[in-house]
């Protein structure tokens, strides 16, 4: 592939991924990639995972305009938002310079590394946004359904325009625009206090024992490209594995019960975080006043559950790479990396 069929790179920097998209010249998606992150083990982590994504690349990619986004800024290593931001921005400086790195900052568009050093709450968790004007961009009415490995971004779309609540973390936690909860990382005892287990009401565990990766590995339906750190208690990621941290989390042991039970107790698991996904995607909506015929957009790794989702809400379902130009053949890359995404084509759009 030539240099010079790259010409924007997108990037959403996570606490536990990185998500990289690059565009050619003609505004389709070319590349799409999720390489893990733990950041709030260090920088060196968000380094060695910029050097990762850009081997994976096309060739020039590393020579292109870039642009990104964030929701890192709240991992743990950094003192506040602020610093988050400040620390990310600036270890993206260092590798792609001043002159062609941009950072997303919603509604404000695009800012420069230095704009974005002295105003971080600007940048700060938009990625949620990039996504959700792309969409507006195409469609009259819908909602976005974002369900990745650790959280759900709702955002409504009314007459081509993103209606959001919200805009920061905790006004969309407080609106409902924001759910943390996801298919791959969210700890099963996050989901309730109890579960049903072969006719039985069951405490849950609250113990970090199994997480939503191995409900969806028992179910069939997680992509395993996905599941990119390490399991709850370090050991494999098979289904038996799995069956046996989910019995952990009921203070059993999997081999005191066919296979098949812990296939139905993930089936649980499913229906209580898909309730809750339902509940605060029917709150969104009628707060908005989106067309009752509005579509849901499926994106993130966890667009299965998005289908599922507008079954059950009688709305036709859109999956994300449907709204792209792409000369890449991998709609589920696509879907997962959809802010990186995003980034890229809305900054190719403006020229940054």
């Amino acid at each position: 592939m030539q240099a010079l069929e790259v010409a924007q790179v997108g990037w959403d920097i996570g606490g536990a991924h990185v998500k990289v998209a690059a565009i050619d010249a003609r505004g389709r998606a070319v590349a799409a990639l999720q390489v893990p992150c733990a950041l709030w083990r260090g920088l060196e982590q968000l380094e060695g995972a910029l050097e990762k994504a850009l081997a994976a690349l096309p060739a020039g990619a590393a020579d292109a305009h870039h642009a990104a986004t964030m929701t890192g800024e709240l991992a743990d290593l950094f003192a506040d938002r602020d610093e988050g931001v400040r620390q990310i921005v600036a270890t993206l400086k260092r590798r792609f310079g001043e002159r062609r790195l941009h950072v997303f900052a919603g509604e404000r568009g695009f800012l420069d590394p230095d704009h974005a050093l002295r105003n971080p709450a600007d940048a700060a968790s938009a990625n949620w946004l990039a996504t959700a004007q792309l969409t507006a961009d195409q469609l009259g009415d819908a909602l976005l359904v974002d369900i990745g490995s650790t959280t759900t971004d709702l955002v409504a779309v009314r007459g081509g325009r993103v209606v959001a609540a919200g805009r920061t973390d905790f006004e969309r936690l407080v609106s409902g625009e924001l759910v943390y909860t996801g298919v791959v990382r969210t700890p099963l005892m996050a989901l309730g206090d109890a579960i049903e287990f072969e006719g039985l009401r069951v405490a849950l565990m609250a113990e970090h024992f199994a997480t939503t990766a191995d409900v969806y590995r028992l179910t069939g339906e997680l992509d395993e490209r996905c599941d990119q750190h390490a399991s709850a208690d370090g050991a494999e990621k098979t289904p038996p594995a799995s069956a046996r941290r989910l019995a952990r989390m009921i203070g059993r042991d999997a081999r005191e019960r066919p296979f098949e039970s812990w296939q139905t107790l993930a089936s649980s698991f499913r229906a209580i975080q898909l309730d809750r996904i339902r509940g605060a995607s029917r709150q969104v909506l009628v707060r908005a006043g989106v067309d009752p015929a509005g579509a849901m957009v499926a994106a993130g790794s966890g667009a299965f559950l998005v289908r599922e989702l507008a079954r059950g809400q009688h709305r036709p379902v859109i999956e994300f790479a449907r709204l792209l130009d792409a000369r890449l053949d991998d709609p589920a890359a696509l879907s997962v990396c959809a802010p990186a995404v995003a980034v890229a084509i809305l900054a190719g759009r403006v020229g940054r």
